[in-house]
């Protein structure tokens, strides 16, 4: 098999064709090949992979990737290339979410295997210290030991050094405009929270209007910083269609980036759906 190749220039070109066509552009998480697929085959733009989005397909909630439990970049590299790129035609490019924080591997190593495995795009998501409360004694122990927010804006920069599309993803404000200031991002997403719905979503009783508004607030400011940086909104409310379609209406986004809601959410709909009409079969009476 080999996997279609594509570059940051043709990635960049059909992206900022979309904006200028005031048409949507979707990034979507793909914890499998059959999802990868399906996505693609729906029309996602961006295909993301990350150890988070990994331990979804296997039933866990998204945070799991914050816990010692696996090495979040062997798991992530190691599924993108065996799981996704073999999937996929190459409508759709792959964006790795990778652990800049990883004191066991050189980043332009990481980079260079992205590339020789045919993925142009990286993402500080998997994971990233910003998911961390900055009021926390956790925070202050991890950047006390060089878990930073710096080794990420580092490896986004060190991203488009290497001809990559660069995606920056911050929860807060504060790291929001740090990295799209530092880094200048080619597309950033402003996480406004862990995603409700399903068996493992958190629902903090976040409303969609106020996820638009706090999304098109980071929005306004980080516009102010890169004029030209692509905006995705994700996460809290924007849950389902409807409340995407909010966010579009109600902000100057480019687009959504969805994670559980078209990964974690439908899969378990459709297979406990499917699955109980098969258990609830009975044997004809006598």
């Amino acid at each position: 098999m080999i996997v279609k190749r594509t570059s940051r220039q043709e990635i960049l070109t059909k992206l900022n064709k979309k904006v200028t066509d005031h048409l949507p552009i979707l990034i979507a998480s793909a914890g499998s090949g059959l999802v990868a697929k399906l996505l693609e085959k729906a029309g996602a733009d961006c295909i993301n992979t990350f150890s988070g989005a990994r331990l979804r397909a296997n039933g866990m909630g998204t945070m799991s990737m914050m816990w010692p439990i696996l090495d979040s970049n062997k798991q992530t590299l190691d599924y993108t290339r065996e799981d996704i790129m073999p999937a996929i035609n190459g409508d759709s490019f792959i964006c790795a979410c990778l652990n800049a924080n990883d004191p066991l591997k050189d980043m332009v190593m990481v980079l260079n295997q992205c590339k020789d495995m045919g993925v142009m795009s990286v993402s500080n998501i998997g994971p990233s210290i910003s998911y961390v409360d900055k009021d926390s004694e956790i925070y202050r122990v991890l950047t006390k030991s060089g878990i930073t927010l710096d080794n990420e804006i580092e490896m986004l920069k060190l991203a488009k050094t290497m001809d990559m599309v660069s995606i920056g993803l911050g929860f807060t404000m504060e790291d929001s405009l740090r990295i799209v200031e530092e880094a200048q991002p080619d597309i950033f997403c402003f996480h406004a929270g862990t995603t409700k719905g399903g068996l493992k979503g958190y629902d903090s009783g976040e409303t969609i209007d106020v996820t638009a508004a706090r999304t098109e607030e980071a929005n306004e400011k980080l516009r102010k910083i890169k004029p030209d940086v692509i905006l995705i909104a994700h996460g809290a409310a924007l849950e389902t269609p409807e409340d995407a379609q909010y966010i579009l209406n109600h902000t100057s986004c480019d687009g959504i980036w969805t994670g559980s809601s078209t990964e974690r959410i439908p899969i378990e709909k459709a297979v406990y759906a499917a699955a109980k009409e098969f258990a609830d079969l009975r044997f004809p009476q006598k």
